[in-house]
């Protein structure tokens, strides 16, 4: 080896064990450690989304994951998903990546994706895409606007070099994702109002009362929570890249909506007593996730009783409504009861969740609003050739 050549080396390992898995989920924590912007997961969430024991796509899923080492520190990750699934239901051959992060090394991402490309080829896939998850509960599309921006709990954060890693490799756009800046009205909206209750007097729908069954019967309002999430498997069938949830995945999505369930900013919407449209509104876990480092306790548990009780910032985390039951104004409902709630906690700001950017209903909404475009996100595509 020539002394004036320096020359560094970089390995990839395929891991499995919790030990492993713990550096895996740190990595990114520790990468983005000084960046305000940026909004890790809790390892506890982690942990249980790659445990086939508790993360039941797992019955229609396959995973791999992998660390980079360049010099023998770790200097990336990623993980391969072969989602049987949605293969099956749209008749894909791809292999999905996701948890994809990376210092500023483009030798390093190549080395990271060609473990996937060998992969992919031993299946006999002819696509990888991503960011993608396992299911469209989690979060999805790599950030490619809006760096400046703060992310929030259900979106990827990431620095502006992965897309230029991205571009080197050949990717290119599968479909974006907008995420848009809402500035909360300091007052209820008479118009929103006016005709939230003209569609429930004229096809008798009505509220549930959240406050009450969070306070007397919690098992009763988890079955409800869990209707909700049959409706948003219904409703969003036919969205790209989405699979059906079973019961086991929707038991673990109640129990995290139940985290941060704030009554006011909850509406579940029924007919004949059964849930047909639903809006899930969060408090912002940012300053949680940032202080607790992965973790709510300790050093998360202050943040998080002042996000539950005092939130200034709110998180869109979901909305759906019954195919049934488009197109009669129920959105007017869902939109008047999470505004009020709004307005009586003091709420100064929205964040909607990545909408697909032809998702042109959800986002006609925002007119009515002072609304900012502030992030897009995309799921890239690479050929396997």
């Amino acid at each position: 080896m020539r002394a004036d050549r320096v020359v560094y080396m970089i390995t990839v390992k395929q891991i499995s064990t919790k030990r492993d898995k713990k550096k895996f989920f740190k990595f990114v924590i520790d990468l983005y450690r000084n960046n305000p912007h940026a909004c890790c997961n809790l390892y506890a969430d982690e942990f249980a989304e790659f445990d086939p024991k508790i993360n039941d796509a797992f019955r229609f899923a396959d995973c791999k994951m992998f660390l980079a080492y360049k010099d023998g520190k770790i200097a990336g990750r990623i993980a391969g998903i072969w989602h049987r699934g949605v293969n099956e239901k749209f008749g894909y051959k791809q292999l999905r990546f996701t948890r994809f992060d990376v210092i500023d090394d483009f030798e390093v991402t190549k080395a990271l994706f060609a473990e996937l490309f060998k992969w992919a080829k031993e299946l006999g896939m002819t696509e990888i895409i991503g960011p993608m998850s396992f299911s469209d509960l989690n979060e999805e599309g790599m950030l490619i606007e809006g760096f400046d921006r703060d992310s929030n709990y259900i979106e990827i954060y990431n620095a502006p070099y992965y897309v230029e890693h991205m571009q080197k490799l050949g990717a290119y756009k599968v479909v974006d994702w907008n995420c848009y800046v809402i500035k909360a009205p300091d007052k209820v909206n008479e118009r929103f109002k006016r005709l939230s209750q003209a569609v429930m007097d004229r096809h008798g729908y009505e509220i549930l009362d959240v406050r009450y069954y969070l306070k007397h019967d919690k098992k009763k309002l988890k079955e409800y929570i869990m209707q909700a999430l049959d409706v948003l498997d219904e409703a969003f069938a036919e969205l790209y890249g989405t699979s059906p949830i079973n019961e086991k995945q929707k038991k673990r999505e109640t129990d995290t909506i139940m985290m941060v369930l704030i009554p006011e900013l909850a509406t579940v919407v029924l007919k004949d007593g059964k849930v047909v449209a639903y809006g899930f509104v969060m408090p912002s876990m940012k300053e949680v996730l940032q202080n607790g480092r992965g973790h709510i306790f300790p050093n998360g548990l202050i943040p998080y009783m002042k996000a539950m009780k005092h939130p200034e910032t709110a998180d869109m985390l979901s909305m759906a409504i019954a195919p049934a039951h488009r197109n009669k104004g129920i959105s007017a409902i869902i939109i008047n009861h999470c505004l009020e709630g709004v307005v009586n906690l003091g709420i100064k700001k929205l964040e909607a969740g990545p909408e697909l950017e032809e998702n042109h209903h959800i986002q006609n909404l925002w007119k009515s609003f002072d609304a900012e475009l502030a992030k897009k996100c995309r799921c890239w595509g690479l050929k396997v050739e």
